[in-house]
């Protein structure tokens, strides 16, 4: 029986693949140790797994922190800058206890303690990422926010790439100099900026998402396993109002801003409900866990609101999906095999957007563009073109396929191993 720690933090994206992850290997017979956020206490042990605490954590109903997190030009920088770096210490002094006597660790690109627990006690540790802004290739460059346009030119040559990634590497290092400066006091030899070369293991690093996403390229860390979408389907069941709902009338639209953008909505619910007054078709609105003042609105006629529900069953059922571009929730759209409108705001979505449009899955809107009318537009489109629907179903048939929870054990399990990726 090996005992194997898993680091993550973020939002339910990044939760629940490490919390797959973990339920797997205490199905094999193994002693996984789930370290995050402590908001996610009850979750992880209501699921039969150990948890141990890892700072920070951060208060999901405060709105303005949340408008702050998802805002397009500067998201990632209060995230690392404010949030995580300042903290580095307390998360490593943390973590580093939680993994004493642990047969292997499993990062998270910013879990920056975890690389540095791993370097520091010379334990084994895989690196993981969930979406392909994580692993910036110059063949494959992810599109970047806030300035897509330039991306966009960067992508024209892996040369020019290549620049924008050397140009990026120097901008961010500044975000992460408490984390450098921990690294020093431990007497660790550069390892690169935590936010790229810095995060990948030696050891071997996870992509834990689907090739047909993010194919793998030449430029990958060294030992670099894609291993397909790892899923947390948490529940199958369906609220008996819910349920009643689906079974009332034709599949809806399904609208939804996860965990994180759902925080500091905007006018998104808004322009959502007035889009299918224009359309005429019946929806559901996942409202979030931390609603605003605004989830005690009147809805439409044909409209069903809730905090949550699960996205697996739910996705099943609807017609076409509109979301934020997590990562989390997109995977699961694309199993569904369900057509989808994404409204990218901040970090990874603009390019986990970029990459469903390109597979002819969805069509994409800027949030700061997100009206009524071009959002029906939309929805028109995509319900009355048959195409979308045909691509959605290929791809999602083909993501169902993988099996990228059990490909992600082996490779853990063989680094425990000493096999390596």
């Amino acid at each position: 029986m090996k005992r194997i720690v898993l680091a993550t933090w973020g939002s339910y994206g990044d939760l629940f693949p490490y919390l797959a992850l973990a339920i797997r290997l205490l199905e094999r017979g193994h002693q996984p140790v789930l370290a995050t956020s402590g908001l996610y206490k009850d979750i992880v042990e209501q699921a039969g797994v150990e948890f141990r605490p890892m700072p920070p954590d951060i208060d999901p109903t405060d709105t303005a922190l949340m408008a702050r997190v998802m805002d397009p030009a500067r998201g990632s920088e209060v995230i690392v800058r404010e949030l995580l770096a300042p903290r580095v210490r307390e998360s490593f002094m943390a973590l580093r206890d939680t993994a004493q006597g642990a047969d292997l660790l499993v990062t998270h690109p910013i879990t920056f303690a975890g690389p540095l627990v791993g370097r520091a006690t010379g334990m084994p540790w895989l690196s993981g990422v969930l979406a392909p802004t994580s692993v910036p290739s110059a063949f494959d460059l992810p599109l970047f926010p806030p300035l897509p346009q330039v991306v966009r030119l960067a992508r024209t040559t892996p040369a020019m790439a290549r620049g924008f990634l050397w140009l990026a590497d120097r901008i961010t290092r500044a975000w992460t100099a408490p984390v450098a400066a921990l690294a020093r006091e431990l007497g660790l030899p550069d390892a690169g900026n935590p936010l790229f070369t810095g995060q990948f293991s030696p050891h071997g690093t996870m992509a834990l998402f689907s090739p047909i996403f993010g194919p793998p390229q030449q430029d990958w860390p060294p030992r670099a396993t894609a291993t397909g979408f790892v899923f947390h389907d948490q529940s199958e069941n369906l609220d008996s109002g819910l349920r009643t709902f689906l079974d009332a009338g034709e599949p809806p639209v399904v609208f939804t801003l996860g965990t994180s953008a759902a925080g500091a909505p905007g006018r998104f619910y808004d322009e959502s409900a007035r889009a299918v007054e224009i359309l005429g078709c019946r929806a559901v609105m996942l409202i979030g866990q931390f609603p605003p003042a605004s989830a005690d609105r009147t809805w439409p006629p044909g409209v069903f609101a809730t905090a949550y529900a699960p996205h697996a069953p739910l996705f099943r059922r609807a017609a076409a999906v509109v979301h934020h571009g997590g990562v989390g929730t997109l995977a699961q759209a694309l199993r569904a095999g369900r057509p989808m409108l994404v409204v990218p705001h901040a970090h990874d979505q603009p390019d986990n957007a970029f990459r469903a449009k390109a597979l002819g899955v969805a069509r994409v809107i800027d949030a700061s563009r997100y009206r009524a009318a071009p959002v029906a537009r939309h929805l028109r489109a995509l319900l009355g073109d048959s195409a979308y629907r045909v691509r959605a179903g290929k791809v999602g048939r083909a993501v169902a396929a993988e099996q990228g929870c059990d490909v992600a054990c082996d490779v853990i399990l063989d680094a425990c191993r000493g096999r390596g990726v």
